[in-house]
Formats: structure tokens, sequence, C-alpha cells
């Protein structure tokens, strides 16, 4: 089976050795996506500002690989604080509708890159 690396310069350059998305047959796997711009600066607000940047970033690797987020499968949420579940799923739930969400994990963690308080991955389906 062939992989094929996504890249766009719509969201933020991978910080290491990594791949925004790799698609991998009829699967894209997409890098866990933090609130920076596609220009690299952090956005520092509440944990929803946050999230809304997080899903502009995971839209734009999603558009590279011609998908959307209706492609989406499945999708981890890692909080800084489980407190902040309400205020991410408020978001989360403007781009994901009740009746055909992906499957979802979420959970927190002790700390996620550049202290931000949520990183968002998904996988999606072509």
């Amino acid at each position: 089976m062939t992989k094929q690396i996504i890249l766009t310069a719509n969201a933020p350059a991978p910080v290491g050795p990594y791949s925004q998305a790799v698609r991998s047959g009829d699967l894209l796997f997409c890098a866990g996506q933090i609130p920076l711009t596609k220009d690299g600066r952090l956005i520092e607000g509440d944990v929803t500002a946050q999230t809304e940047q997080v899903f502009t970033n995971i839209q734009a690797v999603l558009a590279a690989a011609g998908l959307s987020l209706e492609h989406v499968i499945k999708t981890t949420v890692f909080l800084k604080n489980m407190e902040d579940f309400q205020a991410m799923n408020a978001v989360y739930s403007r781009y994901f509708d009740a009746e055909t969400a992906p499957a979802r994990s979420a959970v927190e963690v002790a700390r996620l890159p550049k202290d931000v308080l949520v990183e968002i991955e998904v996988i999606a389906h072509t």
C-alpha cells in the first residue's frame, strides 16, 4: 500500500518530523492541530477561540486532500483541562451535527505543545 503526504500552506507548517496528513488507501490520517494560524501565530484566547482555529486548520488540511469534515470518521480531542469540555464541545457541535458526527475520544492531558488548551486530530475516509 502506498502513502501520500499531504501538505498545505493554508495550515501551520509542521514543527518537527511529521506530516500534516498522510493518505493510505482510503484513509487520511491528519496530525493533531493546535491553535496556530497558517503563518504560525498562536491564538492565545480561551478554549472557544482556540477550538475555532483548530477547526480552521483541520478544514485546510482536509481541503488539501480534496476532502471536507463530512469525510471525517474519527476524532481525538486532547484538552489541557477537562473543565473546558463544554466550551470546546459547543464549538465542535457547530462543525459536526449529532446525527452524522464521527466517533470521538476526548482526554485530558498534562501538557500540549506551546501550552495550548486544545489539540484535535482526525481520521477521514476518502
